[in-house]
């Protein structure tokens, strides 16, 4: 453990930035699985619909600074092409 003051004030913010991030990248994960099951179903109104939200958590996340801002886009691309190719 830390004994400068300043340090384990670093320490605090670190574990709660950790957490932080933990729980955005939980809810990007979560927003794929519902959007990959949705594309698993075969209905292309409910893929779109959980697209859309799929998408939205990733910008967020990217915009936050948590994922690339690339990695955010190939991970849309990938799941518009998927849903694309459903016919």
């Amino acid at each position: 453990m830390a004994n400068i003051k300043s340090a384990i004030k670093r320490t605090k913010q670190a574990e709660v930035n950790r957490q932080r991030n933990k729980a955005a990248k939980s809810r990007v994960l979560t927003a794929r699985k519902k959007a990959l099951t949705a594309i698993g179903s075969g209905n292309k109104d409910e893929a779109t619909k959980a697209y859309s939200e799929y998408s939205s958590v990733l910008d967020k996340t990217a915009k936050k600074g948590i994922i690339a801002k690339n990695n955010a886009s190939r991970k849309k691309s990938r799941m518009s092409a998927a849903i694309a190719k459903m016919g």
